[in-house]
């Protein structure tokens, strides 16, 4: 087994409870960690078998795109997406951060992480 992290994704979006955060928008982190058996493509050298993190990257960026109330929300939907569309990845964790949240404080982030193992496909 091994782990692909993919760390500091920045992007802009309009995910919020307020109507404000979703005219306006704001700075989000995204970070994620999967787990994969890596161990043929160490040997092959191929990326057909790996987990490709352009492909991990493009999910978040078309995920943090379409509004939501909760991070909760878009990093489920995160997650959904990499089980659906990548076969070799067992566990994800994903980390949503809104940078410089409107919460009346000098807050520098709030982050919501979830983690997920992939259902097992037994009858």
């Amino acid at each position: 087994m091994g782990i692909i992290k993919v760390e500091n994704i920045r992007v802009f979006a309009n995910h919020g409870c307020l109507k404000e955060e979703t005219l306006i928008g704001s700075d989000y982190r995204v970070d994620l960690k999967v787990k994969a058996n890596l161990s043929a493509s160490s040997i092959s050298n191929e990326l057909v078998d790996t987990v490709d993190y352009v492909f991990l990257n493009n999910i978040v960026r078309e995920e943090m795109d379409k509004p939501s109330k909760l991070l909760e929300t878009v990093a489920q939907r995160i997650i959904d997406r990499i089980f659906n569309e990548d076969k070799m990845v067992t566990k994800t964790s994903v980390w949503v951060s809104k940078i410089n949240p409107p919460i009346g404080g000098d807050v520098e982030m709030v982050t919501i992480k979830l983690t997920q193992k992939r259902k097992s496909l037994s009858k």
